[in-house]
């Protein structure tokens, strides 16, 4: 079955002709998520140029995410739907040019195209403003934001300099230089502790995509996520495996975990190292909120896993904490399984650790409520990941939400 993805595309021209940009955005047409946005000058040019550029660099990215998927492409220039849905003529060169490049884009039967109101195209048109006010009239701009985690919406910019990655590989060849290098699975390593890391259920704050962490409000979970860790619980008897569940102490991983203790008659022991990362002021808001309040700390947060939310915990921060509870049950359990019932951020964070990559990684896992992460840690130092973000046994369920 071929994915649905929307694009809102828009242009702008300060003279007409005059400094130009377009911006445009794809999101998933089932959930309305924001997967990349995308905004760009194009130095002098016309609305129309621009508004066509917006729709060629939305249809690319869309591509690139998914080439077999269905496209609609939204914008609010008439021009530009008519003469792409094949309506009007194009008559002027560059236009015909443009549009070539857009039908190259994609194939005809893959993309249609769709009329809104400005007023229905705001987002598109905040990027055009948010390019067109860093653009010098010489200096290009490039702006390009991938939702890819679904870390409370978090999103991370892809265009990261040198020092940046320099940084990133710095950091994932310590982590592997510090434990000795062996095939796992090829080298008898002796039983492992096993932590089964498993997502609470989804929260109201989960379903609305709100920065939910520690020290914010101690959200319960929802209907939806009930039926998720009732789920989980059915999952876990089935394995017959796990010794002993640790959760973090809030609401919403310990009533998952009491769900699953329920199921299988086993013990909970709270952990808080194993809490969700402390996002202070941010909490309870969306990533849109965010970034339209707090853009200067928002991009330092993207850009540092060192820099915390105001009043908040960094990701590094939390990965130090992470890895504390991670060391005390290795300890305390040894060649044992453990079921964890935890957030996004430890989860990913536990992940980075056991398979030594850079912390930067966790923009680019999904992590579904509920889902089972399993990581192996041997008794020489090595560990290993056997599985990430298993959900099949939420196939019936929604397990959208962060």
């Amino acid at each position: 079955m071929s994915r649905d993805l929307i694009v809102e595309a828009d242009g702008g021209s300060r003279g007409n002709p005059g400094p130009a940009a377009f911006g445009s955005l794809v999101r998933d047409a089932v959930t309305g998520q924001v997967l990349v946005e995308l905004a760009e000058s194009v130095g002098t040019a016309t609305n129309n140029v621009a508004e066509y550029g917006g729709a060629i660099a939305g249809l690319q990215a869309a591509v690139e995410i998914d080439a077999d998927a269905c496209v609609e492409v939204r914008l609010d220039s008439k021009l530009v739907v008519e003469q792409m849905s094949g309506r009007w003529q194009i008559k002027h060169p560059d236009m015909r040019d443009l549009a070539k490049v857009a039908r190259a884009a994609i194939p005809a039967g893959q993309v249609t195209y769709t009329w809104v109101p400005r007023e229905q195209n705001r987002a598109a048109d905040a990027l055009v403003n948010e390019a067109l006010d860093q653009f010098d009239g010489k200096t290009p701009v490039r702006i390009k934001r991938q939702y890819i985690s679904e870390l409370n919406g978090f999103a991370r910019e892809d265009l990261l300099g040198s020092v940046q990655e320099l940084q990133a590989r710095e950091i994932a060849e310590d982590t592997v230089r510090s434990q000795p290098n062996v095939m796992i699975g090829w080298a008898d390593l002796g039983t492992p502790v096993i932590t089964l890391m498993a997502r609470h259920g989804a929260s109201s704050y989960s379903l609305e995509k709100r920065f939910s962490g520690s020290g914010g409000v101690d959200v319960p979970l929802a209907p939806i996520g009930i039926a998720q860790a009732q789920a989980l619980a059915a999952e876990v008897k089935a394995r017959g495996i796990v010794s002993q569940i640790i959760s973090s102490p809030l609401l919403r991983t310990l009533q998952t975990a009491h769900i699953v203790a329920e199921a299988t008659g086993l013990e909970i022991t709270e952990n808080v190292d194993f809490a969700e990362c402390a996002f202070g002021d941010w909490d309870g808001h969306t990533f849109a909120d965010v970034r339209e309040r707090w853009p200067v700390e928002l991009n330092e947060w993207l850009a540092d896993t060192s820099v915390a939310p105001p009043g908040g915990e960094s990701l590094a921060q939390c990965r130090e904490r992470v890895n504390r509870g991670r060391m005390a049950v290795v300890e305390q359990f040894p060649g044992q399984t453990v079921l964890i019932v935890s957030h996004v951020s430890p989860t990913k964070l536990m992940t980075c650790i056991a398979t030594g990559a850079p912390l930067e990684s966790i923009f680019r896992m999904e992590l579904p409520p509920c889902s089972l992460t399993s990581l192996a840690w041997f008794r020489d130092g090595n560990s290993s990941m056997f599985s990430f973000a298993e959900a099949s046994h939420l196939r019936e369920l929604r397990t959208d939400g962060a």
